[in-house]
């Protein structure tokens, strides 16, 4: 699928994902690769100012399902079984962006990770701000 296909997909299937506002920007889709945008925003906050835990996580969820989707087709029932995050270091307070590679995609299991960065930062181990893994069932084809 190309970008404009994955954002009309989302846009039409989880239309709650930009409920109280649009935050989630998808920026490039490719072979088993997505970029997808956060927009700082005071709703993804968690006391002492940082973005949250739960911020992050829907993130990188969202950037390696738009990377899945996007190498298999519209598959609105490939789901997430499995998520592991490893937050390093506290965000900038600007907008954080996962960049998602996908490391299996079978016929059955999806498996990649998300590098979460601040905006205008590399995704150098220096700058990132969280490590994300995760695992999707893909239901068979009928």
């Amino acid at each position: 699928m190309s970008l404009t296909e994955v954002v009309d997909f989302l846009e039409r299937e989880f239309p709650q994902i930009h409920h109280g506002g649009r935050s989630y920007h998808l920026e490039a889709v490719g072979p088993l690769r997505a970029r997808m945008r956060m927009d700082h925003h005071e709703r993804h906050l968690r006391p002492g100012g940082t973005v949250s835990g739960p911020a992050m996580m829907a993130l990188a969820d969202l950037a390696l399902y738009a990377a899945i989707l996007a190498n298999i087709g519209p598959v609105g029932l490939a789901v997430t079984t499995n998520l592991n995050f490893n937050f390093l270091r506290k965000p900038g307070t600007g907008s954080l962006v996962g960049e998602a590679r996908l490391i299996k995609l079978g016929r059955r299991l999806a498996v990649g990770e998300v590098l979460i960065s601040s905006a205008g930062l590399d995704t150098d181990a220096e700058d990132l701000v969280c490590h994300a893994t995760g695992t999707y069932s893909i239901p068979p084809t009928r």
